[in-house]
């Protein structure tokens, strides 16, 4: 579930710095993958602020990067529970892309982007480690239209849900994590 991300710097830094007063300096990437370099919004002392952040984690029980965690049982699960009481991020990008099966050799490739066309704010969690930041970004059960490609969304926190996200204890946040309304999300077939 979403392993890919678009993000358009004009539409994404225009926006934070306009409605969020901080600046915020990113680079567009409409392929942007695990692994790369990728700036979230967090909470330093009391004041949002842009973190720069590699997306994935590599503990050392896996095998893989990890990417995501289900938002549902991020405050269980020891590998997520200690990040998401202290270090809860949100992503800002443009979209994001998942693929879907439909019956051809190749998986048909859809964007996500949102309806009136600003930028989302994913959920995410960030771990230090030694020099650097790392990310993982959280998911959820999907809405109705993201249903219909995916058994997984991005959980999207809302401009006017921020501060709650980041200033509420882990358990208060928990409604913040089912998927937001289908209306909002526009789905296109690339």
């Amino acid at each position: 579930m979403c392993g890919r991300l678009n993000i358009s710097k004009s539409k994404v830094d225009k926006w934070v710095i306009d409605h969020l007063g901080i600046p915020f300096l990113t680079s567009t990437n409409t392929d942007l993958s695990p692994s790369q370099p990728i700036d979230t919004l967090t909470l330093v002392s009391g004041s949002l602020q842009q973190l720069k952040t590699t997306w994935g984690i590599k503990p050392n029980w896996s095998k893989q990067l990890i990417i995501n965690a289900q938002g549902e049982t991020v405050t269980i699960k020891k590998t997520f529970q200690k990040a998401f009481t202290t270090n809860r991020c949100l992503v800002p990008c443009s979209g994001w892309y998942e693929w879907k099966s439909e019956g051809g050799p190749k998986k048909q490739k859809y964007l996500f982007s949102h309806a009136d066309e600003t930028p989302f704010f994913m959920a995410g969690i960030w771990f230090q480690h030694e020099d650097s930041a790392q990310l993982v970004t959280l998911t959820t059960h999907p809405n109705e239209r993201c249903a219909t490609i995916h058994k997984r969304m991005p959980v999207l926190i809302l401009p006017e849900d921020m501060d709650y996200w980041f200033n509420a204890n882990a358990e208060e946040v928990a409604p913040l994590i089912d998927p937001i309304d289908s209306n909002r999300i526009t789905i296109t077939r690339c």
